[in-house]
């Protein structure tokens, strides 16, 4: 049971980026803020064993428009979101927040 972010919307989007750009491009961008956004969750894993920030994979898929950063350690959700017990030490969320804003900054480059 791994962190996921969803992005919805990205058919229209491929829809859009097909008729407007070179969608190598886009690919180049998906890979590289993938890239960027598995950096900044390992870097801000908390660190014990190493085994969590070792654990926050990339998978590229979907003919490279999808960047899947997940981490598989099986602790990763009660470490992000915290238990009753332990309080929340997000590593994901802060990492998809930053990386958004310079993914969005990256596409618009080359739609235009």
């Amino acid at each position: 049971m791994g962190a996921r972010v969803t992005l919805k919307g990205t058919d229209k989007l491929k829809v859009v980026l097909e008729g407007k750009t070179n969608l190598s491009a886009v690919k180049t961008v998906v890979k590289a803020n993938g890239a960027g956004l598995q950096t900044k969750a390992q870097r801000n894993a908390p660190v014990d064993t190493g085994f969590l920030k070792r654990s926050i994979g990339l998978a590229i898929s979907d003919g490279g428009l999808t960047a899947t950063v997940e981490p598989t350690a099986e602790y990763a959700p009660y470490v992000e979101w915290g238990t009753r017990y332990m309080e929340a030490q997000p590593f994901v969320r802060p990492a998809f927040y930053t990386q958004k804003e310079q993914f969005k900054r990256d596409l618009n480059k080359i739609v235009k």
